[in-house]
């Protein structure tokens, strides 16, 4: 803990806090021992509290206590005490002699040692002292931090208000067209689901398998509409429609399978995708013949490489992702646990 890491409100309240000390310290000597004494004594005192608090909780705690080296932390306690408290008798010593005129006496080490356990007490407080520190610390951290989160909630807010808008409009876009090109307007809600699906669902940890198969199914019947020929898409689906998974988990084979697996100046374009639920495990497969024009590059991209980064970070190594380009088929694999 450093001091130009304090925020602030914290040096703030340290000042206040030093400059009570001080005179608490000097009023409470002033009726006994007069205004220059009560200088010397204050002055003297408060320098040496000083020292040993933030010596304490800016070098030994942080340097010895908590890296757990505290047979270390006890020792260098000890001789920090001592001497502070040796040079706190000296100087007061030497100061009163100078200032008041006070015959001097021999300065033994005996006399200085016994300025030395009115710094224990002090080393106590500067324990507490830190806690207090840290306390205030944590409490700022914890309303900016509250003010961040309230400041999100309004952006997320915000950013939720353009999505909802073309919703809106893509909703009086459909009926308008329904009524005179019912297949175009289909179109129109598919691509509304897709971008509801984006807002809605994809931010979320886990989504229901029919959402997730409801948005894929709206992207390849919009991916179909650049194909001049169409293709043939047969998807089994054989599942629990309770369970769930990560968002986003599958779609990386299917957009693979438009990008690099369909030729759109052939006739007759074939897909095999399968979502069938056995065993504890989720397996989906997808097959497709290669392109030519495409056959030479890598088909999977960075989205197969992306992809397994986060299957590992889901599932380590319980999980089973294999790609089979042998002959004129492409063929993806995936089996996750449930």
């Amino acid at each position: 803990m450093e001091i130009s890491r304090y925020r602030p409100g914290i040096i703030q309240l340290q000042v206040l806090i030093w400059a009570a000390v001080l005179l608490l310290i000097f009023f409470s000597l002033l009726p006994m021992d007069g205004l220059l004494k009560s200088v010397i004594y204050t002055i003297v005192n408060t320098a040496s509290y000083a020292i040993i608090i933030y010596g304490n909780i800016l070098v030994l705690y942080p340097v010895f206590y908590q890296k757990r080296r505290f047979v270390w932390y006890g020792i260098t306690v000890t001789l920090f005490l001592i001497a502070t408290g040796v040079l706190r008798g000296y100087a007061s010593i030497i100061l009163y002699q100078h200032f008041l005129l006070i015959k001097a006496n021999p300065v033994n080490l005996l006399a200085l040692l016994g300025y030395v356990p009115g710094g224990v007490l002090i080393y106590i407080l500067s324990l507490v002292f830190r806690i207090a520190i840290a306390y205030f610390t944590l409490k700022q951290q914890t309303e900016e931090i509250l003010l961040q989160k309230s400041q999100a909630e309004l952006n997320l807010l915000k950013s939720q208000v353009q999505p909802h808008f073309l919703f809106n409009v893509l909703n009086n876009i459909y009926y308008r067209v329904y009524k005179v090109d019912p297949l175009s307007a289909g179109l129109i809600e598919r691509l509304s689901d897709i971008m509801r699906y984006f807002v809605d669902e994809s931010p979320k940890e886990e989504v229901p398998v029919a959402i997730e198969v409801a948005f894929i199914e709206n992207y390849m019947e919009l991916e179909k509409i650049r194909i001049r020929h169409g293709a043939t898409i047969n998807f089994e689906k054989v599942y629990n429609p309770e369970l769930r998974i990560p968002p986003m988990l599958l779609m990386t084979f299917v957009e693979n399978i438009f990008k690099h697996g369909i030729d759109k100046s052939r006739r007759q374009n074939q897909v095999t995708i399968s979502l069938v639920q056995q065993d504890g495990y989720l397996v989906f497969k997808t097959s497709n013949r290669k392109v030519l024009s495409v056959a030479t590059n890598q088909p999977s991209g960075f989205g197969i490489v992306n992809l397994t980064k986060r299957l590992r970070m889901l599932y380590g190594s319980k999980f089973e992702l294999s790609i089979d380009q042998d002959g004129e088929l492409y063929t993806a694999f995936l089996k996750i646990p449930l």
